[in-house]
């Protein structure tokens, strides 16, 4: 009989490694991670599955409480590459700015809110924003949301779970984008997701970010060990400046494979939202279109996606 392999996740970076239970020494309660060196009780970060509990789709946050690191411009084109992939994708803008609406150049009604406190069904909060791309807006209205979650006595973070996980089936892929900072709404969606991409730009202060948002979502992995750092995603890479270069190779030294290919800085990126459209359709042969294809090819596990004959 073959044994599944045990999947440990370091609590502290989020880094999983698959163990062969044969190989671990009897009486054994200490596990050193391989990416950053923290040493972690084995039975607290081991679970056997390497999947969601039960069917339905990927749930992806793209989260970092921090600013300016590209969360939107990640979320957006993540999503929008995962649908002409031909995947069912539904985007979910968590931001009280509302900004992935913008991107993508559709003007809801409504959106995250209504669907939450029960105004409208999902067919009326859910607008389409592309073939295979749907879109449950953000914007101020949330505010009331947070409001709402906070004066819950009891299970105020699974908010937003217990409004998604009716309309999710629909769905081969949630994608989540979140706001700066650490609010309700963020506890939310850490409360739903599997996954957690993080924006990583190339700067110190982002990588201080980084360190406070991993101990963050550590203490919010004590009660829903389900969620784990998959990716970590280096953006306005720029080859002309020798510090970022410095920071990409510390990245890689303490997080290994969960760092992706990094997002080259590129003007299209910050040109198409203004136009309303995806850089896919703006600019398909710049290097932020090609960098985004290579996310969804990493993500997807699917290394022929939008390669001749893939």
């Amino acid at each position: 009989m073959t044994t599944e392999p045990l999947r440990v996740v370091c609590p502290r970076c989020g880094k999983e490694h698959r163990v062969d239970v044969s190989k671990i020494p009897a009486g054994a309660t200490k596990a050193q991670c391989r990416a950053c060196g923290h040493r972690f009780a084995l039975a607290d970060s081991a679970r056997q599955s390497d999947t969601p509990k039960g069917p339905g789709p990927r749930r992806i946050g793209v989260c970092l409480s921090k600013g300016g690191v590209g969360k939107t411009t990640t979320a957006v084109h993540l999503a929008a590459g995962l649908a002409l992939a031909g995947n069912q994708v539904l985007l979910v803008d968590t931001d009280t700015q509302g900004q992935d609406a913008y991107s993508l150049g559709v003007k809801p009604k409504a959106g995250l809110t209504e669907l939450v406190t029960g105004e409208l069904t999902a067919d009326e909060a859910v607008v389409k924003a592309r073939e295979n791309l749907w879109l449950l807006a953000g914007g101020r209205s949330l505010a009331g949301v947070k409001r709402l979650i906070d004066r819950k006595d009891f299970g105020g973070e699974l908010t937003l779970a217990e409004a998604l996980e009716p309309v999710e089936t629909a769905y081969d892929y949630v994608v989540v984008d979140t706001s700066p900072g650490w609010d309700p709404l963020t506890v939310n969606v850490l409360f739903y997701v599997y996954e957690v991409l993080t924006p990583v730009s190339l700067e110190v202060m982002t990588l201080q970010g980084l360190v406070e948002f991993l101990k963050s979502m550590s203490a919010i992995q004590k009660y829903r060990s389900e969620v784990a750092l998959k990716y970590i995603l280096p953006t306005f890479y720029d080859k002309r400046i020798k510090n970022p270069d410095v920071i990409l190779k510390r990245l890689q030294e303490l997080y290994g494979d969960l760092v992706c290919e990094p997002i080259r800085y590129n003007v299209r990126l910050s040109e198409c939202p203004a136009y309303g459209k995806t850089v896919y359709e703006y600019a398909p042969g710049s290097h932020g279109a090609q960098d985004y294809r290579a996310l969804v090819r990493k993500v997807t596990g699917n290394p022929k996606l939008f390669t001749v004959g893939g």
